[in-house]
């Protein structure tokens, strides 16, 4: 009875399908799509000679050539595709650079592979390992193929093992089932011969990998083709856990999101593809040794090995040259800004969580100069050790009250006295020092925390506003800043009057302030809120006016009752332009009957110029910084005398 080759056809059918799929889902760049791809292309062909030999053997062909031919090619070919499972197992945890220093595992990767390969190939002199004279017969040296591959199973087994932390766990449940599948299928064809179902368990098991392992929409972007953003922070997280260096190409497009905003997302498709072809043509010449990224809005990465360190700064150099020549796009001419940095991790950015908040916006703080710039340059560790850990030194300075209010006086002109004083938030932590405020307030709107935070504000102001000091500074209110997220909170109304009424403070003796920023959002809870607050008889400032959200309407419709003008308006009063605008706002703001503040002045000149404005209220370092509670009452107490 010949031996059956449905499993193989079967195999066959499988290993096609799952290579066209690759090939047309474009997993071939990167090396573990590499390996995948000659993994199945090997098993491929071994089923294509298994199917042949066994052809042979089934119509008992008397052509000694073709049937060592055939039983030759097959083992060869099959020879190597255990080695290839091995290498992609490797790929996976991306430890090649561990390898090359360790001679054992060079070894144990290399030797059994040789032995095997120098016995097939010396067989038709030697004859140890099959034989084809009156039919097909393993010989004695055959159990080298399995003691080759035991060491391989063993190998792998452990070093996924060691390595398990590298590697999601689905993918490592899809990957190690190569090994039971594969010894299933070897028992079987020692019970049953003439069932051949050993490259079907293969094609089995590469099926499975392609599902839980090899997917492309979560690793590859579809408009880029290049790898995204998780899959860059995947394997940047696990080079730094491995202690693996790498160079990092950090390319950000200046101009892409102003382009987007103005000319809409088509026409930024096309600037995008643009930027692509360059990039790729880039890497291509030099040799595809980068791994391309495209994380989102403009931001690429192309990450190379620490031994192509050279190639990544042609490659900085380059894409510099290529990006900032203007392209014409439906006969408009756009320069695209491309801000690049090169940066060796982690010899100089120390840890992954501080490479990707440094990575986020540093075109936004640089100013474009047209070259490759080196991390040393633009790289500041103590302001990045503070982004990386601000989440953690927040949640700690409200735990610790590490908090801090601080109060800058107000001057009213009229009076010729201070009437109010700002409540501002200030952080000293005690590992970091001073932590500004933009970057406090920023990410406590990120996380959440800055309710808490405007609670903690509020809560020490009323405390203020109760007290005896308060009363004896016959001031008639204090100002307290509200940020955008703040002003959308759902129960923002009824939270401010809780803790107001728990120290009895009564509505005109707080004056809630909004930024111009918060004032352009419209949505329906701000307004809400704002109603709610309004009606129980508490007063609105719209701070930052003229900062470049300042709509005329907007003032019109929400419910202020002081306007406070930016320190913008202060610098450049010198210019002749600006003058004509002050005067013209402040008039306008008069005649709607609305107060105004002038902040940052620094000089008697200007206070002297916004006097004669006629404006109401002034606030700056002319007068005072911003005080400590303490400070602040001593400095008021001084100015009585």
């Amino acid at each position: 009875m010949g031996k059956s080759l449905s499993f193989d056809i079967a195999a066959l059918l499988i290993l096609a399908l799952l290579l066209i799929s690759c090939i047309v889902r474009k997993m071939t760049s990167g090396t573990p799509n590499r390996l995948f791809l000659a993994f199945i292309s090997f098993n491929l062909f071994a089923t294509v000679f298994d199917i042949w030999a066994v052809a042979l053997d089934n119509a008992g062909s008397t052509s000694r050539f073709a049937l060592y031919t055939a039983h030759s090619a097959y083992l060869t070919v099959h020879t190597f595709t255990v080695p290839v499972y091995v290498l992609f197992v490797i790929s996976l945890t991306d430890t090649w650079h561990k390898i090359r220093k360790n001679l054992f595992i060079q070894a144990v990767l290399w030797v059994p592979f040789l032995i095997v390969f120098a016995a097939l190939l010396s067989n038709s002199f030697t004859k140890k390992m099959f034989l084809v004279d009156g039919g097909y017969q393993r010989g004695e040296w055959f159990f080298l193929i399995y003691a080759a591959v035991a060491v391989y199973l063993v190998f792998v087994t452990g070093y996924m093992f060691h390595y398990r932390d590298l590697v999601e766990r689905s993918k490592i449940i899809a990957v190690m089932s190569y090994i039971p599948i594969g010894i299933t299928a070897m028992l079987i064809q020692m019970v049953s011969p003439t069932t051949l179902v050993e490259m079907f368990s293969a094609a089995v098991s590469l099926l499975l990998m392609s599902v839980g392992v090899q997917k492309p929409e979560e690793i590859v972007d579809s408009d880029t083709q290049f790898m995204k953003y998780s899959a860059y922070a995947t394997d940047m997280n696990r080079n730094y856990r491995n202690a693996k260096n790498v160079d990092v190409v950090m390319l950000n497009l200046g101009s892409f999101s102003s382009i987007n905003a103005m000319m809409g997302y088509d026409f930024a498709m096309l600037v995008l593809n643009d930027a692509v072809a360059r990039i790729r043509k880039v890497n291509k010449n030099l040799n595809n040794k980068g791994e391309l990224y495209y994380l989102d809005r403009g931001r690429f990465r192309m990450v190379f090995n620490e031994k192509d360190r050279e190639t990544a700064v042609k490659a900085a150099e380059m894409l510099v040259e290529s990006l900032k020549e203007k392209s014409d796009f439906n006969n408009l001419d756009v320069s695209l800004n491309p801000f690049v940095i090169l940066a060796r991790c982690p010899e100089e950015i120390p840890d992954f969580k501080t490479l990707m908040t440094f990575g986020m916006d540093f075109h936004e703080k640089l100013k474009y100069e047209g070259r490759v710039m080196y991390v040393h340059e633009v790289y500041h560790k103590g302001l990045f050790e503070i982004q990386k850990n601000i989440d953690q030194i927040i949640e700690e300075a409200l735990e610790f009250r590490r908090f801090q209010v601080y109060y800058q006086p107000i001057y009213s002109i009229e009076k010729g006295k201070f009437i109010s004083a700002e409540a501002l938030l200030r952080l000293f932590d005690p590992t970091y020092g001073f932590i500004s405020p933009e970057i406090l307030v920023t990410a406590a709107e990120r996380s959440g925390a800055i309710h808490r935070i405007g609670d903690y504000v509020l809560e020490e102001v009323c405390k203020f506003i109760a007290s005896k000091e308060f009363r004896r500074l016959g001031l008639e209110y204090i100002e307290v800043n509200l940020s955008v997220t703040q002003c959308m909170r759902v129960n923002l109304a009824e939270k401010v009057m809780s803790i107001m009424g728990r120290y009895q403070v009564s509505s005109e003796l707080i004056n809630l302030e909004i930024t111009e920023t918060a004032a352009s959002h419209t949505q329906e809870v701000m307004a809400e809120n704002l109603n709610k607050l309004t009606k129980a008889g508490i007063s609105f400032s719209l701070d930052d006016y003229g900062t470049g959200y300042s709509n005329i309407k907007r003032v019109i419709q929400l419910p202020l009752k002081i306007i406070k003008l930016d320190k913008t308006f202060v610098d450049e009063q010198d210019n002749p332009k600006m003058r004509v605008v002050l005067k013209n706002t402040v008039a306008m703001l008069k005649d709607m009957e609305m107060e105004i503040v002038v902040e940052g002045i620094e000089t008697q000149e200007m206070l002297d110029f916004f006097t004669e404005l006629q404006c109401d209220f002034i606030q700056g370092y002319f007068f005072s910084k911003p005080l400590p509670k303490p400070e602040f009452i001593n400095f008021l107490k001084s100015q009585a005398e």
